[in-house]
């Protein structure tokens, strides 16, 4: 059985953001994090990995965490299968919404690169220049005629020099109206999935289908497209490197990524397991 919070209420799912959160810099996992997410399974209560990365990027994390379980991938853009590594949903930018999106996009921010990723291929323009998480692929460019002319599960661009947060001043408001615009901080990156589509959409309906209320629900993150996860969940938490927009909107912070601070946060309401030093 898990233990109570200080509220009274008894998580019954967790959430956590992965890149940043749990996941270091290179690519690895601590074996604490490990640990802790195996106490809540053990326990009974539900987690799930709530992702900016696409399904075609979650084989090590299913190698690491073990092949169960449920992931948000591409911020809430499809529903992943953990144990059978495949999609089981999927929200997309229609055709017509896309292609205006782009002519927004593109005259609000000259020289910027566009891509749609889907769950596992990547499409560019001719001005798309592939990043780090790009590595694994190989970008196809079909040219213009063929980019636009069907569902795009997220759109992605990438600026020769403004930084993300800057991107994502300029294409909020030219699409506001249009799609949910957001950044996970890649470099020089600007990222859209489906207008109302997010992490917290996505973790709403997981939630609901299972009977399970926001504030039954802890959740964790670093960047501000975990921003609305955090804000529906009834036990948010931010790491202590995160963005400074998530440090200002969560109240409850716990300690750094490297210094485990997801698993120490479990193991409070999820006690057991072996002993782990503190």
């Amino acid at each position: 059985m898990t233990r109570t919070t200080s509220s009274g209420v008894r998580p019954r799912l967790v959430a956590t953001d992965l890149d940043g959160t749990v996941v270091r810099e290179d690519g690895t996992v601590s074996a604490r994090t490990v640990e802790a997410f195996a106490r809540v399974r053990d326990a009974g209560a539900e987690f799930v990995f709530a992702t900016g990365r696409p399904p075609r990027q979650m084989d090590p994390i299913a190698d690491a965490f073990g092949a169960f379980g449920t992931a948000i991938c591409s911020n809430g853009a499809f529903l992943y299968d953990m144990g059978t590594r495949t999609v089981v949903a999927e929200q997309a930018i229609d055709p017509r919404t896309l292609a205006e999106t782009v002519r927004r996009l593109r005259a609000a921010i000259p020289g910027l690169g566009l891509a749609v990723e889907y769950a596992d291929e990547l499409h560019g323009d001719d001005l798309y220049e592939a990043g780090a998480w790009d590595d694994d692929i190989t970008v196809r460019r079909p040219g213009e005629a063929g980019l636009w002319d069907r569902p795009a599960p997220k759109l992605v661009g990438r600026h020769p020099h403004l930084t993300a947060d800057e991107l994502l001043a300029l294409a909020a408001p030219a699409l506001a109206d249009l799609v949910t615009v957001y950044h996970s901080n890649g470099e020089r990156l600007v990222e859209a999935i489906a207008l109302g589509v997010s992490k917290a959409h996505a973790l709403r309906r997981f939630a609901a289908d299972r009977g399970i209320t926001a504030a039954e629900t802890m959740a964790f993150g670093d960047m501000p497209n975990d921003l609305p996860m955090l804000a529906w969940a009834g036990m948010p938490y931010a790491v202590a490197n995160a963005h400074p927009s998530v440090l200002d909107a969560v109240a409850q912070v716990t300690l750094s990524l490297d210094e485990d601070g997801v698993a120490r946060v479990i193991e409070r309401h999820f006690p057991g397991g072996p002993s782990v030093g503190r």
